[in-house]
């Protein structure tokens, strides 16, 4: 064979392998494109609009809550807005998304569980039972709910020089008032078969042997505390041994949920 057929004749396998390796690489390379991505709630003409009514939400920070949860876990695109004087939320979103929102409502707004509590606060003396108090406050899960009940002590605080209208110069008179009686502060909150309770109960009175007297001793007993109570069984929150006496209080409560 002559030189010039040995030239040609690999000149051409060189090109046959140069095609081939050309057309490997162009079925192999990805497309670099990208592709549009249609998303619905970003997309006017793919999405509705639609209004959920709140029913059992009584807070503006639950209804938050729930706007938050809505954000975090329907599409970035869809607007949401809440209407707080109508306990409402608007949003605009495909509707696969709308009866997802649904759905998370449903489950998060719901009425707040009731509870009926009822104090009791039993004065003994050696172990002999000398009297009962009961006390009975309704409450709402979450939220503080107060029971006062007494009377309004004067004080005087004060004296200064002042002007009458009718005698002229003279010394007037400072006071002030102190509550004393029952005051009793709880909140409960929901939990397995029963509730917790943050709850502060404080008794006053004012001493016998000071009643009527200028500077009044007020004495004072106060129970305070997080418990956990069991549905319809009684709690006893704490007893108390009444100073300069031989006297002992002791305070439960029964928690039962109403209907």
């Amino acid at each position: 064979m002559k030189l010039t057929q040995i030239s040609a004749a690999i000149a051409l396998a060189l090109a046959i392998a140069a095609a081939g390796a050309q057309a490997q690489t162009s079925e192999t390379t990805p497309e670099t494109t990208p592709k549009h991505v249609n998303r619905p709630c970003s997309n006017p003409e793919l999405s509705k609009t639609e209004t959920i009514h709140l029913t059992n939400v009584t807070q503006q920070n639950d209804a938050n809550e729930i706007l938050v949860a809505l954000r975090n876990i329907l599409d970035p695109g869809c607007k949401m807005f809440l209407i707080a004087s109508q306990n409402a939320i608007v949003l605009q979103a495909a509707p696969e998304q709308l009866a997802l929102a649904h759905q998370i409502v449903a489950e998060l707004d719901r009425p707040r569980k009731t509870y009926r509590l009822t104090f009791t606060l039993t004065d003994s003396d050696g172990g002999k039972k000398l009297g009962a108090q009961h006390f009975t406050l309704d409450a709402v899960a979450g939220q503080e709910t107060f029971l006062k009940q007494g009377t309004k002590i004067p004080v005087i605080t004060g004296t200064f020089n002042g002007t009458d209208s009718k005698n002229g110069v003279g010394v007037q008179t400072q006071v002030t008032y102190l509550d004393v009686g029952m005051n009793i502060n709880v909140t409960a909150s929901p939990v397995a078969h029963g509730a917790v309770l943050k709850v502060k109960v404080e008794q006053s009175s004012v001493d016998p042997a000071t009643a009527g007297n200028q500077d009044p001793i007020v004495r004072q007993s106060v129970i305070s505390g997080v418990s956990a109570a069991t549905l319809n069984k009684p709690l006893q929150l704490g007893s108390l041994d009444i100073p300069n006496t031989t006297h002992k209080l002791d305070v439960e409560v029964l928690v039962e949920e109403l209907p």
